[in-house]
């Protein structure tokens, strides 16, 4: 429980139109690298379980198709659903997710879903557009600027999963995308272990503290945790464990307080 006597926190905020730019063109870098793949490419396995690269690819469609589908209903009168109370909603979805991902990859070629898509954003995702507008989502209710920084989560992970499972892509990430995917999971870490003992540093996109104890007050603090973007959203989505970064030295935790491991993932 937070302190009576420490102000709270100010949500951070978020630029919509420089997410929905990035989120469009990531979306149209991610088409083109799957029209580009081979029959026996598209059938090979990815790390997300059974999942072919194909049914990745649908997803992709399916998670950032969602914007369009909810823009073109009527807007719900508010947006009740905090960005920060996402997380803990995805891991009760995901099951039904796996399902209609495998009808979604076999209902159409991979071509119509993703022209389907993007003629859906030109139309529903113009230049513009109002953050504060509300949109259903299958977990609630959030303002558009929310959703953008769900997709880019999505984007920044499933473009990151197509390059582990697709040798030689090496797909590029918006750098608007990795700084918001970052930045959430990081608020997201700390909301779910509020304190201000540990430090965590994701350099050159963040820095929260979280973790109950002692609180540092000046100098270096006793916990450091710091870790470079990719590797905290793999730590933060589970692709990748605690024991295996450090072991990689992709991760490095100092102190008694800088064992993150049962706190991950946070969105999985």
């Amino acid at each position: 429980m937070a302190s009576p006597n420490r102000p709270k926190k100010r949500p951070r905020s978020y630029d919509a139109e420089k997410l929905r730019t990035a989120v469009l063109a990531q979306f149209a870098a991610v088409r083109a690298a799957v029209e580009g793949l081979t029959p026996e490419q598209l059938a090979a396995p990815t790390r997300l379980g059974d999942w072919t690269v194909r049914d990745l690819a649908a997803h992709v469609t399916m998670a950032v198709g969602m914007l369009p589908r909810g823009l073109a209903q009527p807007a719900p009168p508010r947006a009740d659903l905090p960005l920060l109370d996402y997380p803990a909603l995805v891991a009760p979805a995901a099951p039904a997710v796996a399902v209609a991902v495998h009808e979604l990859a076999d209902s159409a070629p991979l071509s119509e879903l993703y022209a389907e898509v993007a003629a859906g954003l030109d139309t529903y995702l113009p230049a513009g557009v109002d953050g504060e507008r509300p949109v259903a989502h299958r977990v609630g209710v959030m303002t558009l600027t929310g959703v953008l920084v769900t997709r880019a989560v999505e984007l920044v992970a499933h473009t990151d999963d197509l390059n582990d499972a697709v040798p030689g892509l090496d797909l590029p990430v918006e750098r608007q995308l990795l700084a918001a995917a970052t930045r959430f999971l990081a608020d997201a870490l700390a909301a779910k272990a509020p304190g201000a003992s540990t430090e965590v540093r994701i350099p050159p996109f963040a820095v929260v503290q979280c973790v109950e104890g002692p609180r540092h007050t000046r100098g270096t603090p006793p916990n450091v945790v710091e870790t470079d973007p990719m590797t905290w959203i793999r730590l933060a989505t589970g692709r990748t464990g605690w024991t295996s970064a450090l072991d990689d030295a992709l991760v490095s935790a100092s102190g008694e307080r800088a064992d993150l491991e049962a706190l991950l993932p946070i969105m999985a």
